[in-house]
C-alpha cells in the first residue's frame, strides 16, 4: 500500500460531525480528518504521539494549557498523554494527523469497515 487514494477509504465517525479516514502501516498511522463547522473533538489524551497540519479551514486547538487558532499550513505536535481538544471555527476544517505508534482503536474501526466490504 505505498500509494493511498483517500477517497477509497470509508470514513469513521469519531464524534458526530468528525469523520476520519485512517490508513496505516506497521509503525505509523495517517488520519485525514474532516470537521464540520462548530464540531468539537472533546478534551482527551492517549499514549500515542500525534502530529498534524491543518489543510483547509480554521481550527481552535488546545494542547495542554495553550490554545491557538490554526489556519491552513499550521502544524502541531502533541506529546503522548497530553490533554488536547479541537474545534472547527468559521466553517468546516480538514486536517492531516499522524500517530505513532498506530492507534489500535482506530485500526480496529478501520478493519471493521474493511471486513464489511465498505472500503
Amino acid at each position: 500500500m505505498p500509494f493511498i487514494k483517500i477517497n477509497d477509504y470509508e470514513p469513521i465517525e469519531l464524534v458526530p460531525g468528525a469523520k476520519a479516514r485512517t490508513p496505516y502501516g506497521e509503525h505509523i498511522m495517517l488520519s485525514y480528518l474532516e470537521l464540520e463547522e462548530g464540531v468539537v473533538v472533546p478534551l482527551h489524551k492517549h499514549p500515542h504521539e500525534q502530529a498534524g497540519m491543518l489543510l483547509t479551514g480554521k481550527m481552535e486547538l488546545t494542547i495542554g494549557d495553550e490554545t491557538q487558532v490554526c489556519v491552513p499550513g499550521d502544524m502541531f505536535i502533541i506529546p503522548p498523554n497530553t490533554p488536547h481538544k479541537a474545534k472547527a471555527v468559521d466553517g468546516g476544517a480538514i486536517l492531516l494527523d499522524i500517530f505513532s505508534p498506530i492507534r489500535e482503536d482506530y485500526a480496529g474501526l478501520f478493519n471493521k469497515y474493511a471486513r464489511e466490504g465498505q472500503m
